[in-house]
């Protein structure tokens, strides 16, 4: 598997952000973010302290309120009154006693309650038989509503419930008195009960003005955006220090800034006092470090960058230069050279590229040279097998005419042979297509001298391809070998086609398409025998030739001739 490729600048850019960007990003957001962090932990330590103070001062003044509602139990004449209301529901009582019971829970019980805290409201008193009584530590003469549901009201039932202990009742209305303006209080209940039989006597109820708790709030100093709730036993909201969209806290989580919460619960009424600290408050301490540490990672980067980003280019630049040189070498330019400036390692990488540059050449040079003195022997020792071959065949011909008596055909026959060998003799290794077709042509004439009517000859060059260079004597074996195993053998006449046309190669250049086609003896290719120097010469010539750029493909069959196609690319490239 192949490791991914990761340019030098790339590497750079790599360091500059582990050594530069990570810690200039460190700076920037990550020590903010942390100093938040300590700040936030530091201030819900310190805002839990003061909700212990906090807590032990509304504490107290519940404690005050329950107080309130266990003042009948000091005094037996209240006591007794409250026995006889009770007793009244099952047997008759007579009016001086319950005048005597009315007297006391309307004058007696009120002084009971002068010495308690100014800040209570009032206390209500239901007694068993349905009479209420209600004491107004205003000294106002409040009346109490006769058409009120008493016990059927929510905190009336939670005083029964709580069975002698006390009921801390959350915010309600005071709408069981007869006020222009019904306020909001908050109250403790307590059902009194006879402490001999235990049977229920009355409910008692001090109420309280939330104002109170805002007033005991507001001693305590907390962060300017923290609000501060108090919730009852069901998360029921009983005091906000701010206006709250519904009347349940958990919406604060919904609201466009989040805050982070410290709860302490009042142990005796199970409330909750919650400070919601803004996390906006909280971040805005550290705002001058975001402020300054993004400055800072502004300017340190583009400062950086600069430098960064010049002196890679200065270091780079070389490298460049050089991958430039050895793809020009690479095509094939030995010419070109790195320009060697300074004494640095990129200026000794340089010079050493020269100087491997200049090696190369001369190795390149010198294995060129072997290479075509080899290539040259191979093509000398190819073409000179078909010399003999040639003469073979020829002076074999040159006999068949002499036995039939032939002279004057046979002198024609020597003057063509004459011609042939002057050129065959020559000292070039190449010819031209049209060279070659010639020399067939009188290769064909002195076998037509010698066959007569059982031979005829075409010949067909495109005038495109005269030009067209090509070993000598390449295709000339073919059609001696189409005569001499493919016509000589058949009784019949025969014709063999000698062609060379130029066609696509669907690449946007053109490839020569030779065939050579007789209708002849023909054979099978599958038994055709090595031995045969003409066929196997020729595919030895093209393969030096033309290496990659050639296909010889031959089909023949027994009775029906042989054909022979041989097809030259030039590989997109314009053909010589």
């Amino acid at each position: 598997m192949n490791k991914p490729f990761l340019s030098i600048r790339v590497k750079l850019v790599l360091l500059y952000s582990l050594t530069i960007l990570l810690p200039v990003v460190i700076i920037a957001f990550v020590m903010p973010s942390y100093y938040i962090k300590i700040i936030t932990a530091e201030t819900e330590k310190l805002t839990n302290e003061t909700l212990v103070g906090l807590t032990g001062n509304i504490q107290t003044y519940l404690d005050d309120l329950e107080r309130v509602t266990i003042s009948p139990y000091t005094n037996n004449e209240v006591m007794n009154s409250l026995k006889l209301k009770a007793r009244s529901l099952r047997s008759p009582v007579d009016d001086y006693s319950k005048y005597k019971a009315d007297y006391t829970l309307y004058h007696t019980l009120p002084n009971l309650l002068v010495n308690l805290r100014k800040d209570i409201l009032g206390t209500l008193l239901v007694t068993i038989d349905g009479s209420v009584y209600y004491n107004d530590s205003s000294s106002q003469l409040t009346e109490v509503r006769t058409d009120y549901p008493y016990t059927e009201s929510s905190w009336y039932q939670e005083a029964v419930k709580a069975n002698g202990r006390v009921a801390f009742v959350t915010v309600h209305p005071q709408d069981y008195l007869k006020l222009s303006a019904v306020p909001d209080v908050f109250s403790v209940a307590r059902l009194i009960k006879d402490p001999d039989s235990r049977q229920p006597l009355a409910v008692i109820m001090a109420d309280a003005d939330t104002v109170i708790l805002d007033k005991i709030v507001r001693q305590f100093s907390f962060n300017v955006n923290s609000i501060v709730t108090i919730t009852d036993k069901d998360h029921k909201l009983i005091y906000s220090n701010t206006s709250l969209s519904g009347q349940n806290p958990e919406n604060l989580q919904d609201r466009q800034h989040s805050y982070v919460s410290v709860t302490r619960e009042i142990p005796t009424s199970s409330w909750e006092i919650t400070v919601w600290l803004s996390k906006a408050e909280l971040a805005s301490k550290v705002h001058w470090m975001k402020v300054t540490g993004a400055a800072f990672a502004v300017g340190g980067v583009l400062l950086t960058f600069f430098l960064f980003f010049a002196y890679s280019r200065t270091l780079l630049t070389p490298f460049k230069e050089m991958i430039g040189v050895m793809r020009q070498v690479q095509h094939g330019n030995m010419n070109k050279r790195v320009r060697v400036q300074g004494q640095d390692e990129v200026a000794q990488l340089g010079s050493v590229l020269n100087r491997m540059i200049d090696q190369l050449d001369e190795l390149i040079i010198n294995e060129f040279r072997t290479k075509l003195n080899l290539r040259d022997a191979e093509f000398r020792a190819l073409q000179s097998q078909i010399h003999p071959h040639f003469l073979y065949n020829s002076l074999n011909a040159l006999v068949s005419l002499n036995r039939k008596g032939e002279r004057a055909l046979l002198e024609r026959s020597i003057v063509s042979l004459s011609g042939m060998l002057r050129y065959i003799l020559t000292s070039q290794d190449s010819c031209t297509l049209e060279e070659e077709f010639s020399i067939i042509r009188k290769y064909g004439e002195l076998m037509s001298l010698r066959f007569s009517d059982r031979l005829t000859m075409s010949i067909d060059l495109a005038p495109g391809l005269a030009h067209v260079r090509m070993p000598k004597l390449l295709l000339q074996p073919l059609v001696e070998n189409a005569i001499i195993h493919g016509v000589e053998p058949c009784e019949h006449p025969c014709r063999v086609a000698v062609s060379a046309e130029a066609v696509p190669d669907g690449t946007g250049g053109e490839k020569i398409v030779i065939r050579i086609v007789d209708d002849g003896m023909g054979f099978n290719p599958s038994q055709l025998k090595d031995q045969r120097v003409g066929l196997n010469n020729v595919k030895e010539r093209l393969a030096l030739a033309f290496p990659d750029q050639h296909e010889f493909h031959l089909e023949s069959r027994a009775g029906q001739g042989t054909s022979i196609t041989i097809t030259i690319s030039a590989n997109g490239k314009e053909l010589p």
